[in-house]
């Protein structure tokens, strides 16, 4: 039962594979996906993606312009592998019966090098009560993580966040250092303490990380999704409390991180905890404060890092 509710791939004319595969061939003109050619009444190039669940393949068509090996990477890559499990799993679209995927355009494709970074397409996905589309525009950019720090300093928590250009909002944004994962592997913790280190040079312990996510209830995922109606992204929220001196507070003051050759051009902020709630619109940090209280709140937290300080982990390193 497991292995029918994965994702098959296979070609026009093609009979559906017998494996919960998805298949690494190209598609081809031979096997019924064909190039658009300069002629508008072209067929656009396309494929089918077997899906369990669906009423029979899916096809899936490339948007004007998009090239064999764009429609080949946005099929085959994990970001559209992990849509297309969600869409069969409990509480997914295609669970209960009532809606039906009919056609996928894909529309863009990005690359991190690579590998495939994000994919935009839009699912034609039908009530077959109503006859009526529901809204079915995705921007896949998968898992991503955040971490809310805290540093303890003569009676004062402070938060640490990071202010950078965000260019979709045409703003500056403070926010908590965050980042996505790189690979399939779902390495939430070791993604979130790398991505504390490259963006504010503080070196965390694996240890010492709080995953606030986990303590939700484990049908929602365990994983914070900022923005559902549009966007796939699901994301670990995790904690880190620990001890600072004054002159750590004032060296990451205003501090410039970052990968640069990758565009971050990062300031570190820091600001008293108290204030967190205020001074920030990240969804993010919200989150992350609204987790961390609640958690506090039922006892679910220790209410200090005393027990981190005698473990050995108490202060941030290597700043």
């Amino acid at each position: 039962m497991a292995a029918a509710r994965q994702c098959l791939l296979g070609f026009r004319r093609a009979a559906p594979l017998p494996l919960p595969l998805l298949s690494t061939r190209a598609p081809s003109r031979r096997r019924g996906a064909r190039m658009a050619s300069s002629g508008n009444d072209a067929p656009p190039l396309s494929t089918t993606v077997a899906v369990p669940g669906a009423a029979g393949p899916v096809r899936v068509v490339a948007a004007p312009g998009l090239t064999e090996e764009d429609l080949t990477r946005a099929v085959e890559s994990a970001l559209f592998r992990q849509w297309v499990k969600n869409l069969q799993e409990e509480k997914g679209v295609l669970t209960y019966g009532r809606l039906s995927l009919r056609q996928i355009l894909i529309q863009g494709v990005d690359m991190f090098g690579k590998r495939v970074g994000f994919v935009k397409f839009k699912a034609d996905i039908v009530d077959e009560e109503t006859k009526a589309k529901v809204p079915g525009i995705v921007f896949a950019r998968g898992p991503a993580v955040a971490v809310l720090i805290l540093l303890e300093c003569k009676g004062q928590t402070y938060a640490v966040l990071t202010e950078q250009v965000r260019v979709p909002v045409g703003k500056f944004i403070l926010e908590l250092p965050a980042g996505m994962l790189d690979d399939e592997k779902g390495d939430f913790v070791g993604t979130a303490v790398r991505e504390v280190e490259e963006e504010t040079g503080i070196k965390l312990n694996l240890e010492d990380m709080v995953d606030l996510t986990a303590l939700l209830n484990p049908d929602t995922g365990c994983r914070m999704l900022p923005s559902p109606g549009g966007c796939d992204e699901e994301i670990g929220l995790f904690l880190y409390r620990g001890d600072a001196d004054e002159d750590t507070i004032r060296a990451l003051q205003g501090k410039e991180t970052g990968l640069r050759d990758h565009g971050e051009l990062i300031k570190l902020r820091v600001v008293p905890y108290n204030q967190l709630w205020r001074s920030t619109a990240d969804a993010k940090a919200l989150s992350a404060i609204a987790l961390y209280e609640m958690a506090k709140k039922e006892g679910l937290l220790l209410s200090s890092p005393t027990t981190s300080r005698r473990r050995g982990s108490s202060s941030p390193a290597n700043l």
